[in-house]
């Protein structure tokens, strides 16, 4: 059994800052892009002086600030902020337009927003009726509706002093919510607390990791393989090195110039990697640790051509990495075994469990309350449906072996995954049939050449009419994120459907790519993510 909640001081941002701060004010905590660092000192003072402009604002604990902004030092000034006076982080995806960023705004019930000025103007496209005033990140403030508009460093410059806090910031306190990527419906927004930030990768959990480390930061804030983390690094009193993104051909100058020492990276970050041309010095650098998610077969590479020690977990936005790898394994989808404090089962449609070696949905809970989400924002539905019967369910579907490994299979969910990003196959859907001469479509994976999926449609144009598919990329690129918009594209007269007129999936999965399939690369056309996805 594992001990009590930890103290506050251990896992609660605001007195793990102010504990660092007092013990180590000289350690540098952060290096960025630019080279710029900050001590753990001089993060506590930036953090109370946001803190306080913010509660000039009128923001009050538990008061939820939407951040939209890409990795940087406003963005990780305004997580320490609103941690620090006890308001919630909501993180917003810089890729999101259209509906899939209204719905995250009104679902997140954030009266401010903190925005960066080049993504300002995607508000004006979408109903912020919750919103009231936005701060932007730039040199002047942009107007957006009727919202009230300032600048960050504006705001910065009215702070007045730190108000005393109405209570103490507990462990089980709502630190944020983490929106997922809309897998089976609309984003559904994770509720996370600071023990759920805390306890999945903490010492006791990733032993791989110290206080001496420096974790390289590509992944984004709005992604736990950005925010939980870096938090992993603040508990541990250790550092990071925060960059804008991934990079194939930056990487390894960033890991020297930063002098970084462990990295998370997805499946096809390690693809590129290894596909990258060999160099002498491939394994003259610092790093010494890479974290794979999916451990795919350039993953089981890395360790001879880097020589890095490589572990693999499983993990989503709701649990706490309750499975991790010993070093290096070897077998593609392998996850490991199940951390300390947590409890895993594979069960099928009716949550009985398997025998070994049978596929079926992974469920877990934890011994510690509020060491995994604690349901889904204003989502009761789904709430229960994930947590039914006691056991959060993953939808992802497992293997156990007899000795106790855990294998990835498949999703259960109807998703698709590419480079990092769950899609879901319903947001992609809705947004295609919004092109007239579209009568039915269907969302579906097709394997990638680096691993994970490439997003097909398979659709049937009104009678009397054609889509072409060019025109209908046209039409997507202003509505939906970049990562979701397909590669593929076949057109068919009609759609296979059930006796019930429900389209069926499976036989267009099964036929796959097909001779009659237009694929946009092959077209010469690229997707470019805007300049700050």
């Amino acid at each position: 059994m594992q001990s009590a909640i930890p103290s506050r001081d251990v896992c609660v941002l605001r007195y793990v800052l102010e504990k660092w701060a007092r013990e180590k004010p000289n350690q540098v905590f952060s290096i960025f892009e630019d080279d710029a660092t900050w001590t753990y000192r001089e993060t506590l003072e930036r953090t109370k002086r946001l803190g306080a402009a913010l509660q000039a604002l009128g923001v009050e604990e538990g008061e939820h600030v939407v951040v939209w902004l890409p990795n940087g030092k406003e963005c990780l000034e305004a997580y320490f902020a609103l941690g620090y006076i006890g308001a919630v982080f909501v993180p917003v995806n810089v890729a999101y337009r259209g509906d899939l960023l209204a719905h995250v705004i009104d679902n997140s019930d954030a009266k401010i927003a903190i925005v960066h000025r080049d993504l300002a103007p995607r508000l004006n496209e979408v109903d912020t009726a919750s919103l009231e005033r936005i701060v932007t990140v730039g040199d002047k403030p942009v107007a957006v509706k009727d919202l009230s508009a300032d600048t960050y460093q504006s705001t910065l410059s009215r702070a007045g002093a730190l108000k005393d806090l109405s209570r103490p910031i507990e462990p089980w306190d709502t630190q944020a919510i983490i929106y997922t990527s809309g897998t089976t419906g609309p984003s559904k927004g994770v509720l996370s607390s600071y023990l759920h930030n805390y306890e999945g990768m903490n010492a006791k959990v990733w032993t791989c990791v110290s206080d001496t480390d420096r974790y390289l930061i590509n992944m984004p804030m709005f992604h736990i393989g950005g925010c939980f983390i870096l938090y992993s690094l603040l508990c541990r009193g250790g550092s990071i090195a925060m960059t804008t993104g991934f990079n194939t051909d930056a990487f390894w100058p960033t890991v020297h110039r930063t002098q970084s020492t462990v990295v998370f990276l997805l499946g096809v970050m390690a693809a590129f990697l290894m596909k990258a041309d060999p160099r002498p010095d491939d394994k003259d650098h610092p790093m010494h640790t890479f974290m794979v998610v999916p451990f795919n077969e350039e993953a089981t590479q890395l360790e001879e051509r880097f020589g890095v020690t490589v572990h693999t977990i499983f993990n989503m936005t709701e649990l706490s990495c309750p499975i991790f790898s010993p070093p290096n394994p070897t077998e593609p989808g392998y996850c490991g075994r199940p951390r300390d404090g947590v409890s895993l089962r594979v069960v099928d449609e009716n949550d009985i469990e398997v025998p070994p070696g049978t596929t079926g949905q992974l469920v877990v809970r934890t011994e510690l309350p509020w060491a995994m989400n604690h349901g889904y924002y204003k989502n009761p539905e789904a709430t229960v449906e994930a947590w039914r019967n006691g056991w959060f369910h993953t939808g992802d579907a497992f293997q156990m072996t007899e000795d106790g490994d855990f294998y990835y299979v498949d999703r259960i969910k109807d998703a698709i995954r590419r480079r990092g990003e769950n899609i879901s196959s319903i947001e992609v859907e809705s947004q295609i049939m919004e092109f007239d001469a579209v009568q039915e479509c269907a969302a579906i994976a097709v394997p990638s050449e680096y691993g994970e999926d490439e997003v097909m449609v398979v659709l049937a144009p009104k009678s009397g009419q054609t889509v072409d598919p060019k025109n209908l990329l046209k039409f997507l690129q202003p509505r939906m994120a970049h990562f979701m918009i397909p590669r593929y594209i076949r057109i068919m007269e009609e759609l296979p459907k059930t006796p019930t007129t429900k389209i069926q999936k499976g036989p267009l999965r099964e036929a796959g790519i097909t001779p009659d399939t237009w694929d946009r690369e092959e077209a010469g056309i690229k997707i470019r993510a805007d300049k700050l996805a």
